[in-house]
């Protein structure tokens, strides 16, 4: 019998939400995305998990327009009401707004919501970038929203590059209370042994706070591919930091919709942390996820 799973990071839209998906295809980290120009609802990607023993997700956001926050976490409640997915949700909030505090205030009439997510990656490739700068959480009126998080009982999901860990670690150092989740195994954008070694410097270094614990997802971003290998070496080499109680994970769909199928992906998953005991196993394709967003 296959070990139940819960998808901790996976993406439902309706295009006309996006404006990232709307206009001229622009280059992006994932390579051209017109075959998902389109919308993406729940009931497509609950036919997409369906068979591969996936038990329960957590809506992750997909960058509406800032000032409309609110309104997805609407659409996502939504969502599940209707079909009972997803089962949490991790929403954005502009941390660097002046009306952070009240867009979280909303937001948490919402059950579902479990936490933040603003992108905060910069790279030297334009291509990478998101943020304006490599080091926007070190801003004061960012960390004093950050902070509202843990009123609300929330986690803040981190999204950078290794050359941006060590900034990350001063952040992480401030909030001791509050729970990080690193994006995709901190990015690790280049096969290249320095760029390897600087992500696992930088992996190592987050992985010495105890409140923060990693997501294994994403992991075709770069590649623009399903690769099993490539996901055995991150998943295993990821464990081997952070620990088994600190790893989850995430399909990205339909993100990686782009270049596999999602039950390919859960076979790519599951053999990646086949070698574990099952404890650990379990605890990286389940356990873990129910604990930190509560599900």
């Amino acid at each position: 019998m296959l070990d139940p799973i819960i998808d901790a990071h996976h993406h439902i839209w309706r295009q006309a939400d996006q404006p990232w998906l709307q206009g001229p295809t622009v280059p992006r980290i994932f390579g051209p995305y017109d075959p998902i120009k389109r919308d993406y609802p729940i009931e497509e990607f609950l036919g997409d998990v369906e068979g591969t023993g996936v038990a329960g997700s957590v809506y992750v956001q997909t960058n509406w327009a800032p000032e409309r926050a609110v309104e997805e976490v609407a659409f996502v409640t939504e969502a599940a009401e209707r079909t009972g997915w997803p089962h949490a949700i991790v929403g954005f909030c502009n941390l660097f707004a002046d009306d952070a505090a009240d867009v979280l205030a909303a937001q948490a009439e919402f059950p579902l919501m479990r936490g933040v997510r603003q992108q905060l990656h910069w790279h030297e490739n334009p291509q990478y970038r998101f943020a304006p700068g490599p080091n926007e959480m070190a801003s004061p009126k960012f960390r004093d929203n950050l902070a509202r998080l843990k009123d609300h009982g929330w986690l803040f999901e981190l999204q950078v590059f290794a050359p941006q860990m060590e900034d990350a670690a001063d952040l992480v150092d401030a909030f001791p209370n509050l729970t990080f989740v690193l994006e995709h195994a901190g990015m690790l954008e280049d096969d290249a042994p320095e760029a390897v070694e600087r992500w696992r410097r930088g992996m190592a270094r987050l992985a010495a706070f105890p409140n923060v614990a990693t997501k294994l997802s994403g992991l075709g971003t770069f590649i623009h591919r399903n690769d099993p290998a490539h996901i055995a070496t991150v998943t295993r080499e990821t464990i081997a930091i952070f620990g088994a109680e600190r790893c989850v994970w995430g399909s990205n769909f339909p993100i990686e919709k782009l270049w596999t199928d999602y039950g390919a992906l859960v076979r790519s998953a599951r053999d990646a942390v086949a070698p574990l005991g099952d404890a650990d196993r379990k605890a990286v394709l389940h356990d873990n996820a129910v604990r930190l967003y509560r599900l």
